[in-house]
């Protein structure tokens, strides 16, 4: 299984500086991508202009959204030509995963309605899809840049409904969990292989989850500060995913081991703090 580590884009007090050092950092100590999460109401950096500046500092590190929300972003074809040109400037390092969120005031500050938001993404993967293939649009010609990879970035979907499960055989690459336990991923990956094979698709999809990290001495605060905030829109279960975050070595190696054992391609560890001993805290227990 992959370890990845999170780009802490969406951690208050994050300098742009520290966002490039930590993408440079996490590169030479061996991760096996940077991943992003967002939410359009909150402080943090969009996820496609982090990965962006963090593309022009590395070379070998994967960069995903893990996830977008791919409904906010209402003009199809400029989304997938953002992506396209994202995939090209890094080298076909990029890796697109998008998903619907939450939370309505992400939506209400769009300007976008909540209703109808799957049937919206079906159409919006669609149309990525079609551009990244090159089709024509009247006299204007194709939307360039062309990926480098045949098809388009690799794509990957989030949720965790048979609604979800299906538009991942249908459209994507692999599939990613945005939170939960090793079990809770492991009944929602059979879900997955499960439409993959009703779909008729040739091999399996790629399978990733996310899991929160904090550690040194201040950890358990620092998860606290970070997460309670973040999520304090879901009330009392924003506890609960506190308490998940893998705050010590031994946490972190359990997670390791129970998503590889749950078959998880690739775990990413998404930080609760920006200071760049993280990244080596981590390092150190993963080895």
């Amino acid at each position: 299984m992959d370890i990845g580590i999170g780009l802490p884009n969406t951690v208050p007090g994050t300098d742009p500086q520290s966002l490039l050092d930590w993408a440079r950092r996490a590169e030479e100590a061996g991760f096996s991508t940077l991943g992003t999460i967002g939410r359009l109401v909150y402080g943090g950096y969009e996820e496609l202009i982090a990965l962006t500046a963090a593309a022009a500092v590395t070379s070998r590190i994967r960069l995903t959204t893990s996830v977008l929300l791919a409904p906010l972003y209402t003009n199809s074809a400029l989304l997938a030509k953002q992506a396209a040109s994202l995939e090209r400037i890094s080298g076909g390092r990029f890796v697109l995963g998008v998903g619907l969120g939450a939370r309505d005031d992400d939506y209400a500050a769009s300007g976008v309605s909540t209703q109808g938001r799957g049937r919206r993404l079906d159409e919006q993967l669609a149309e990525m899809k079609r551009v990244w293939a090159g089709e024509e649009y009247g006299f204007a010609g194709a939307i360039g840049p062309r990926p480098g990879r045949e098809g388009g970035p690799e794509l990957i979907l989030g949720g965790s409904t048979e609604a979800s499960f299906r538009r991942v055989a249908e459209f994507a690459d692999g599939w990613i969990m945005g939170g939960g336990s090793p079990d809770t991923f492991a009944e929602a990956a059979a879900g997955v292989d499960a439409a993959w094979q009703k779909a008729g698709r040739a091999g399996t999809p790629r399978k990733l989850s996310l899991a929160y990290f904090g550690l040194g001495p201040e950890a358990r605060t620092q998860a606290d500060a970070y997460l309670l905030d973040y999520y304090g829109f879901l009330g009392d279960f924003a506890r609960q995913i506190a308490d998940s975050a893998a705050v010590s070595a031994e946490m972190v190696t359990s997670y390791v081991d129970a998503f590889a054992a749950g078959g998880c391609d690739e775990l990413i560890f998404v930080p609760t703090g920006s200071g760049l001993d993280q990244i080596d805290l981590l390092a150190e227990a993963i080895i």
